[in-house]
């Protein structure tokens, strides 16, 4: 077998299918890796959603027997709309952040992978081969990293000189001992407008970030937001671009390849207080196909409460009230009055008060007792 011709023929055949960047890198360990991972979890910076497992995510052998070399993919996304839509007083409107456009990102890469394996089984059936994105066991970024993708930003993201930091990442562990390619060298230099850009301090410094504070993170929690945080949220739905938008790599990068990508502006960007009164079943239809809807509706009807209250929109004062008084969830209940609080006006403040009279969930009491305390700031200014 002649691996490098295969590496070749490979390359060519990603392109014909539509993946942006192919790179091939070693399965040995990454040991740099796996002390900077000791290292989050000691200092509590971690997010949850990653795999608990630290060899598993530093191991490829672990992952596939005789694993020998990794291939890394990355599509790029858009970063601009190309129809837009606009908020305006009384019908103001969300954002999901642009990893979240068009159709689920794991779904697009994981079939480009599968394409990928049946074309190296058919030029090498004995071939063994395991492909992850995101939800896998190995830092997509560390291999995309090593395989000469990109270098990893300040802002911890994979900065491709060719598409900026937009590209999704997914990868294949082979047994196949493909020759490796060269790491991009990091061109961030002295710049830190990534780690300026952030809202609420989650990159400690270039390269390490404290997921528990980080907007993205925030956004995908199903528990209450903690108070430091809600006024950093703005309107942002799912994920947060902040230090993505900030980087000058990301400076006029906006490419419209895929079709499945391509954002419905209505669907990305919607109307916050028709949020609040979507069914299950509406939120599947309406949003199902995106990756940010993996947590389901509540964190994003939350996060819609949290908006209205950033844009201190008067006009969803009934929709938040209707939330307080007749919704299920603790966490919904909670945040319609603190979002009340926020947005003031003689009709939340009655609807706190009647509220702290009959509610029983000590959370939602503490909540009710910060939007009055809002109100009466904002009546003594």
């Amino acid at each position: 077998m002649d691996v490098q011709q295969l590496k070749q023929e490979i390359i060519a055949y990603s392109k014909e299918i539509g993946i942006d960047k192919i790179g091939f890198t070693s399965a040995e360990p990454f040991k740099e890796l796996k002390n900077r991972l000791i290292r989050q979890q000691e200092l509590g910076y971690q997010s949850g959603f990653e795999e608990p497992d630290i060899e598993k995510r530093v191991t490829p052998g672990l992952l596939l027997d005789g694993a020998q070399s990794i291939i890394s993919i990355a599509l790029a996304y858009p970063s601009k709309m190309t129809d837009r839509v606009e908020g305006k007083k009384g019908m103001r409107r969300g954002m999901f952040a642009r990893a979240s456009w068009g159709q689920d990102y794991h779904h697009i890469l994981r079939e480009r992978l599968q394409k990928l394996e049946i074309f190296i089984l058919s030029k090498l059936p004995e071939a063994r081969l395991k492909s992850m994105v995101d939800t896998g066991e190995l830092s997509d970024r560390a291999v995309a990293e090593r395989a000469g993708i990109g270098w990893s930003g300040k802002n911890c993201a994979i900065i491709t000189p060719e598409f900026g930091s937009y590209v999704y990442l997914g990868e294949m562990i082979t047994n196949i001992p493909f020759p490796p390619d060269t790491p991009v060298e990091d061109q961030c230099g002295s710049c830190t407008k990534c780690l300026e850009a952030c809202p609420t301090g989650a990159l400690v410094q270039g390269g390490q970030i404290n997921a528990q504070r980080c907007i993205s993170y925030l956004t995908q929690t199903k528990e209450l937001i903690p108070d430091e945080f809600r006024g950093k949220i703005g309107n942002r739905l799912y994920g947060c671009d902040s230090c993505q938008t900030a980087c000058p790599y990301n400076k006029g990068k906006n490419f419209h390849f895929h079709e499945e990508m391509e954002p419905d502006p209505e669907i990305v960007k919607p109307l916050l207080k028709p949020l609040l009164k979507l069914s299950n079943r509406e939120f599947k239809s309406k949003f199902g196909y995106l990756a940010g809807a993996w947590r389901g509706k509540k964190p994003i009807q939350r996060n819609a409460m949290l908006a209205l209250a950033h844009f201190k929109d008067k006009s969803a004062v009934p929709d938040l009230v209707d939330v307080l008084q007749k919704e299920a969830s603790v966490v919904s209940r909670g945040t319609a009055a603190w979002a009340l609080g926020k947005i003031g006006g003689e009709e939340a403040f009655t609807a706190l008060k009647e509220a702290k009279e009959r509610e029983m969930d000590p959370v939602v009491l503490i909540e009710i007792e910060k939007g009055l305390s809002l109100y009466k700031d904002e009546k003594s200014e």
